[in-house]
C-alpha cells in the first residue's frame, strides 16, 4: 500500500499561510495554550516535504535547531545544491511525491509552501488536510490553495475548537 501524502497547516481566517513578506508573526500573536494535535501528528508521519523558501524561512526564524532532523526531509529548490538538514530534490513535486510514496511506510507530510500544495492538488496527490482556521484577517499575501487547475471533493472527517482556533480535517474523496 502506498503512503498517503497530508497537509497539516495552520491558515488565517481569510486564507493565508504567511504575509506577503513571508512572515508568520500575525499567527504567533495568537494565543495557542494546550494541545494542538501538533506532537500526535508528527508522531503518525514518516518523510517531510517542502519548498526552498518554507525552508529558509525555518532555518531562518527556528533559532532553536532544524525541527524535523528525525526523519526524512526532502525540500523542493532548483537553485540550493547542498544542505545539511535534508536533501535536496530537483524533481517536480508531484514527480519527488509520486517517488516517495511508492517506499514510505508512513503519511508523507507536506510542510509547505502554497506553490508546491497546488502542484500537488493539480497532481491530485494530496490525501488529507488537517487545517487550522487562525482567528485573524491579514488581508494579503501567500494563499494556502493559490489558483489552479484542480478541482477536488473532499469528505470530513472531524472538527476541533483549541482556545480561538478551529481544526478542520478533510480527507479527498476518491
Amino acid at each position: 500500500m502506498q503512503a498517503e501524502v497530508h497537509v497539516f497547516i495552520a491558515v488565517s481566517l481569510d486564507g493565508y499561510i504567511a504575509s506577503e513578506e513571508d512572515s508568520l508573526e500575525w499567527l504567533f500573536r495568537q494565543e495557542q495554550g494546550g494541545d494542538t494535535g501538533y506532537e500526535a501528528f508528527y508522531e503518525t508521519i514518516g518523510t517531510v516535504v517542502m519548498g526552498r523558501r518554507t525552508y529558509e524561512w525555518i532555518k531562518q526564524e527556528m533559532t532553536e535547531g532544524f525541527p524535523y532532523a528525525d526523519k526524512p526531509c526532502w525540500v523542493l529548490s532548483r537553485t540550493i545544491q547542498h544542505i545539511p538538514d535534508a536533501e535536496v530534490s530537483r524533481q517536480s513535486p508531484a514527480d519527488l511525491v509520486n517517488e516517495l510514496k511508492q517506499s514510505a511506510e508512513k503519511p508523507i507530510w507536506i510542510v509547505g509552501g502554497g506553490e508546491v500544495i497546488r502542484e500537488l492538488l493539480e497532481a491530485d496527490l494530496i490525501d488529507r488536510f488537517q487545517i487550522a482556521i487562525a482567528p485573524v484577517l491579514i488581508g494579503r499575501g501567500v494563499r494556502l490553495f493559490p489558483e489552479g487547475g484542480y478541482e477536488h471533493d473532499l469528505v470530513l472527517e472531524g472538527t476541533r475548537q483549541f482556545d480561538e482556533f478551529v481544526e478542520l480535517t478533510y480527507r479527498r474523496k476518491r
